[in-house]
């Protein structure tokens, strides 16, 4: 993808349109959906987080008065302590440890989420400065559009890949196959974020190399917020 980057800032060079002057262009639409869907992820997570731990808070309850009725046995009770009593505490303990390990899924789905988001805020920085910046031409704009669209849409794919992770809960998947999937999509949505930022640092650097004076290149730098 680094090498796509490279070659989409080549191309920008070498469009000969006359400048332009500085104009507002329209949001991606693809952008809407990617809020909404990244939206959505968040909500669903926390809402199955706090399900979950209120079921653990149940769980460890129950499995405290278990105890507590054990600690007060004596030993020849103990060894007459009912076989379905000693499967309702290992049931408690197994459910306990498998609601765990579920919040943790969540907790690193809910990380990856949180990358997507960054990537959407990222690119509405560097779109909302880089499309009223007057160094650039208009064929420039709408070649940057199309890359940012086509990063856009892969984040939503990698978002896709969330959605069955969340699904997988309720159906027959294996910890490996689930683990699987969370590393794919959470290396896909790094890779998708580093090439949205790669392309933004390099739009700039190429606005700051047409600034033609000292006074430009300053007031340049304000723009975009570079120290």
């Amino acid at each position: 993808m680094k090498t796509r980057i490279t070659a989409c800032l080549i191309c920008l060079l070498l469009i000969s349109t006359p400048a332009r002057p500085a104009e507002k262009t329209a949001v991606l639409p693809i952008l809407e959906i990617v809020k909404a869907v990244t939206k959505k992820v968040i909500k669903a997570i926390d809402l199955r987080i706090q399900r979950l731990q209120n079921k653990t808070i149940w769980l460890q309850n129950a499995q405290k008065q278990v105890e507590n009725v054990l600690s007060k046995l004596k030993l020849d009770e103990i060894s007459d302590w009912t076989q379905k009593q000693k499967e309702l505490y290992k049931g408690y303990y197994q459910e306990l440890s498998k609601v765990k390990s579920i919040i943790t899924y969540y907790q690193r789905i809910k990380e990856i989420t949180r990358k997507q988001t960054k990537l959407v805020q990222e690119y509405e920085r560097a779109w909302n400065l880089l499309r009223q910046d007057f160094h650039f031409k208009e064929d420039e704009i709408r070649y940057m559009e199309r890359v940012y669209n086509g990063i856009l849409e892969e984040s939503v794919k990698n978002m896709d890949q969330i959605f069955l992770i969340l699904e997988s809960f309720t159906t027959e998947m294996s910890d490996l196959k689930r683990l699987e999937i969370i590393n794919k999509a959470s290396a896909e949505i790094d890779s998708n974020y580093d090439d949205l930022k790669l392309f933004n640092q390099q739009n700039i650097m190429l606005s700051l190399q047409r600034a033609k004076t000292e006074s430009e290149v300053n007031q340049t730098k304000q723009f975009y917020g570079i120290p």
